[in-house]
């Protein structure tokens, strides 16, 4: 009997921290990134063309040869977080652990409970295209020169929830920053224009200035047609947002809740306003 009841209450738990991890997963925006058109769901494969080449992201389902059945919950949160594979080996920083690593172990380890539960997928990893002199060992060399810790939150963000919230949303599980930050030849992002739009965003493409700056930025915006941008994609004008914007919305910030879309606005509309690229 006590057995049954221990055993019932285990896959309770277990069912309870993987909804918790999916929807953690959706503001992380994983789904996009690891799905190539017309496969199957986070097999990997999707292909992102930067400046340094093209990456392809890897099969993250729960596959033993080919995906990430075999790796341990710490081995899966050194990925997130630091950039460190299973052999030791770093990641090219495509993988936005340079944002995740802002994000609590717990949260990380609540992504993997998740992913543990959806179907498996035999799919083969496929190799980056990149030029001669790109290898993977001077990465790590690129994490130890570059990557310092986190800049804290101002006391302000601190010591309001609604703004901490939205910012660990902005700027950890959303990885706002990847995309509409630039970046130096280093391909390090630029604290001083931090979310201030960038010419030569990811693909190629103009990515906008999302601090609250009134010519370049959302300064003109009200907390509800932001809100309902994150929901929607609807813009203030009637027209909707395209390109890897929409993917975002689609996967990730449609599929909040209000009072989170509510606290990345506070937090963005905190921001200091910087002009445009």
């Amino acid at each position: 009997m006590w057995r049954t009841l221990a055993g019932i209450l285990l896959l309770a738990a277990t069912a309870g921290h993987a909804s918790e991890g999916e929807y953690l997963f959706g503001a992380a925006g994983c789904l996009a990134c690891h799905t190539a058109e017309d496969g199957p769901p986070l097999a990997g494969g999707h292909a992102l063309e930067t400046p340094f080449g093209v990456f392809y992201a890897p099969n993250i389902t729960p596959d033993r040869e080919t995906g990430i059945g075999g790796w341990t919950r710490a081995q899966f949160i050194a990925a997130l977080k630091h950039g460190t594979a299973p052999d030791g080996s770093a990641y090219f920083p495509a993988f936005p652990y340079t944002s995740y690593r802002h994000m609590s172990d717990a949260d990380a380890g609540l992504i993997f409970d998740y992913l543990q539960t959806v179907q498996p997928q035999r799919r083969a990893n496929q190799e980056h295209e990149l030029p001669w002199w790109l290898a993977r060992w001077m990465i790590r060399l690129w994490q130890w020169w570059v990557l310092d810790d986190p800049e804290p939150a101002p006391p302000a963000v601190r010591e309001d929830p609604v703004l901490n919230r939205g910012r660990y949303l902005v700027e950890a599980l959303g990885h706002c920053g990847e995309c509409h930050t630039p970046r130096n030849w280093l391909g390090v992002s630029i604290r001083s224009r931090h979310l201030a739009g960038t010419r030569d965003g990811p693909e190629g493409d103009k990515v906008p200035n999302v601090t609250p700056d009134r010519d370049d930025g959302i300064g003109k915006w009200d907390a509800e047609d932001l809100g309902w941008f994150l929901e929607s994609g609807e813009l203030p004008d009637g027209d909707y947002t395209g390109g890897l914007m929409t993917e975002v919305v689609d996967n990730a910030t449609s599929r909040l809740t209000v009072a989170d879309r509510g606290a990345m606005v506070a937090y963005l509309r905190s921001l200091e306003p910087l002009p445009g690229p």
